[in-house]
């Protein structure tokens, strides 16, 4: 059998159990080898045999529970067209949904005997139940189809019998009046618990929203056209056009289009965003390049070895998407407890229903109505859907003020869980630029004034990579003193050039040597202690005669050492990993105190070292700031991207470091452990008010002190228990 394996969109999943009942009712189908829903995504990985079911039977399936699977390829416009418009149809029908049930929770609470008040909140719940709630009864009706009840059948029921039975006292208010009952109404409860459901999804639609895209970011990496010479002519073609074995030009500033080897040329190329490198890499003949990586000077000729999916970058592509997509859905705890929650109140609502009508088989049908209806309003969870969102939302705007990103609630839980975090070291430890560590000078000078001078004159004029940092170090003057003649950069090696009367060299031990250059006995005897520093050495000649040697590499950020010694303090195991040269990744995991460290690892080799940490049973973080690292941080447990660095590591994260510093994660730590407490906290009394409040309402107290709990009550002490809750996670603002 040839199994087809493909990522569809899912439309409307709203909570985990959602995303367990799709999986569920696919993985049962004939024909489905393996159904794997990506909730955040928002799809679904399914491998089957076409000749056992068709993508019409698939789709039909998942419309049965009433989702939406699209089946045809979305070009990004289109998935972008409907994600803006399921989050503004949110949008619209949470405001209307406020708009309408503000009035009514008014009249309802403080106006109930108002002239035709009951009228206009029958007219005004209307239009929030049937528009802005439709959804959650169309779910609960397929959902029941198929004997299933999630919260969004809690709440049809809930606010449907409220209304219903609303209904009928307005339009027949004497049945109950003649049986000596007040005909109550109980628009506002129904109302209310719609619009506050629905705030809760409008903020989850919007995180999930935030944190979609990487994918995307990715693939618009890739270059769009490349310059190709086929026999002998060079013209521009688009990159799908291009094959192995084709020869492209490559001119300074312009991205890689493809994975190959130099032919002719020589140049820097910036790989960062791949390997990790902290500075470009020189390339020549015979050298490998790996697309979407960007020349920055020379201009290069090069053969194609790799195209399409075979590229370095759509490997990249292809590990996130399936560390994505092999993300078990996570249920959160609001959600399992519903699971047992939802229908053991349901099946209590119906057990009050039957118990009154035995127990008063003549009067008994009226509060068999009563506490039956007052059993679904006052179980209604809305204390327990905003239990999450609520402690989140200010847990978040907490850490906003600290400089600190958190996406969502299973993060955050996630966070507090980590046992083993693993750190990138170029961007993430370190500052992720060459700088000048170290300036040796020949001891026999007496003056280095004029030398140091013409550094700065000559770097600045320079494109090499190491320019930057050693204008950084040997500024330069306001007014230049001498003039600049007969400068000449050579590509990889160095530059030559007259200052005023001297000649000067500067660049790699082999440059100057071959240009003649006399290495004194002052500077000689360090040159066996510079081949051992985890740095580059640059040669500067005066004259032929070399006068000063300078040591640049990629340094320590400041605050990298006490941040890895308070996660140690907190129990936390600190790994590194690198695409960096041995010698440059012990250096690093010395002076930053790390005890476990591993170098020249590739993408997929970070990813792989993540889950063997998993399979410890370690709960990991990756923290880190490439391209590179993207893989790695979405196959993590919770991936830390740096503020500072690219937007692809920035969207795989779930938790960004805005200014790139690694003492933040030790107080991402600390509110991750208050946020989870006060999550837990929420919906630990949202439970305990529904055990609790749910036999009074069913009329437990009756036979012993005669009160029976009116469901204005048992709505109002709904709404009680969602203030509490949010009362107890603004709380959290003073953390």
């Amino acid at each position: 059998m040839a199994f087809v394996k493909k990522i569809y969109p899912v439309q409307g999943m709203s909570c985990s159990s959602c995303a367990s009942s799709i999986q569920t009712m696919l993985g049962a189908q004939e024909g489905i080898r393996a159904a794997n829903v990506n909730l955040a995504g928002e799809q679904v990985l399914v491998e089957y045999d076409p000749e056992l079911v068709s993508l019409e039977q698939i789709e039909k399936t998942v419309d049965g529970l009433g989702y939406k699977l699209i089946t045809h390829d979305l070009t990004e416009e289109e998935q972008k067209d409907i994600e803006t418009g399921r989050l503004r149809m949110l949008r619209f029908n949470t405001i209307l949904a406020v708009c309408l049930s503000l009035p009514v929770f008014v009249i309802g609470m403080f106006f109930h005997h108002m002239p035709y008040g009951r009228w206009i909140m029958m007219v005004l719940t209307i239009p929030v139940l049937a528009w802005s709630g439709r959804e959650f009864f169309v779910i609960a009706w397929k959902r029941a189809r198929h004997i299933q009840a999630n919260m969004d059948t809690l709440v049809a029921l809930g606010t449907g019998s409220a209304f219903l039975f609303s209904v009928f006292n307005t339009l027949f208010p004497q049945w109950l009046l003649s049986r000596g009952l007040e005909p109550h109404v109980y628009y506002e409860a129904s109302a209310v618990i719609v619009t506050f459901v629905l705030l809760g999804r409008y903020f989850e639609e919007r995180a999930k929203k935030r944190t979609s895209g990487a994918i995307k970011k990715l693939m618009g990496l890739q270059v769009k056209t490349a310059r190709v010479v086929r026999n002998g002519v060079e013209k521009e073609m688009l990159i799908s056009k291009i094959v192995k074995g084709d020869i492209l030009i490559i001119r300074p500033g312009e991205k890689i289009p493809a994975d190959g080897i130099v032919t002719v040329g020589s140049g820097f190329v910036d790989e960062s965003m791949i390997t990790g490198e902290s500075v470009p890499v020189e390339k020549k003949p015979g050298d490998q390049v790996i697309g979407a990586t960007v020349n920055q000077t020379g201009s290069l000729k090069m053969v194609v070895e790799k195209v399409g999916t075979e590229t370095m970058l759509a490997q990249i592509v292809k590990l996130v998407q399936e560390a994505q997509g092999s993300k078990a859905p996570v249920q959160q705890l609001a959600d399992r407890i519903a699971s047992y929650f939802v229908p053991i109140v349901i099946l209590l609502a119906l057990i009050t229903f039957f118990s009154w009508l035995i127990w008063f088989p003549v009067s008994g049908i009226q509060y068999a109505f009563l506490t039956a209806v007052s059993v679904l309003v006052i179980a209604c969870p809305c204390a327990l859907g905003l239990a999450t969102p609520t402690a989140l939302m200010v847990g978040l705007g907490r850490a906003a003020q600290m400089g600190i990103l958190v996406r969502d609630a299973i993060s955050l839980e996630n966070l507090k869980n980590v046992t083993a975090i693993v750190l990138d070291k170029t961007g993430t430890v370190s500052k992720g630029k060459p700088e000048v560590t170290e300036v040796i000078w020949n001891k026999e000078l007496t003056d280095t004034g004029e030398i140091a001078e013409a550094i700065g004159v000559l770097e600045n004029r320079s494109e090499h990579p190491f320019a930057k940092a050693m204008v950084d170090r040997f500024p330069v003057p306001a007014a230049e003193k001498e003039q600049v003649t007969g400068f000449d950069s050579t590509t990889g090696k160095g530059i030559t050039a007259y200052y005023g009367k001297h000649e000067y060299i500067i660049g790699s031990r082999t440059f100057v040597k071959e240009s003649n250059c006399l290495v004194p006995p002052g500077l000689a005897e360090y040159e066996e202690y510079c081949r051992k520093q985890p740095a580059s050495v640059v040669y500067v000649a005066r004259s032929r005669r070399v006068e000063a040697m300078i040591l640049l590499a990629d340094t320590i950020k400041p605050t990298s050492k006490h941040a890895v010694e308070e996660l140690q303090d907190m129990g936390i195991e600190v790994h590194m990993l690198t695409g960096d040269s041995v010698a440059a990744a012990s250096h690093m995991a010395l002076e930053s105190g790390i005890d476990f460290f591993k170098a020249e690892v590739t993408p997929a080799g970070k990813a792989d070292y993540i889950r063997t940490l998993k399979e410890t049973g370690a709960v990991v973080a990756m923290a880190g700031d490439g391209i590179n690292d993207s893989p790695a941080l979405a196959v993590s447990d919770v991936g830390i991207a740096m503020g500072d660095g690219t937007d692809i590591a920035i969207e795989s994260a779930q938790v960004v470091l805005i200014k790139g510093d690694l003492e933040k994660l030790v107080s991402a730590f600390r509110l991750s452990q208050a946020t989870v407490r006060t999550i837990r906290q929420n919906l630990f009394w949202a439970f305990f008010y529904n055990v609790i409040s749910v036999p009074v309402a069913a009329g437990i107290l009756f036979p012993f002190t005669g009160f029976l709990l009116n469901p204005m009550i048992a709505g109002a002490a709904m709404a009680f228990s969602s203030v509490s809750v949010v009362a107890n996670s603004l709380r959290l603002r003073s953390h």
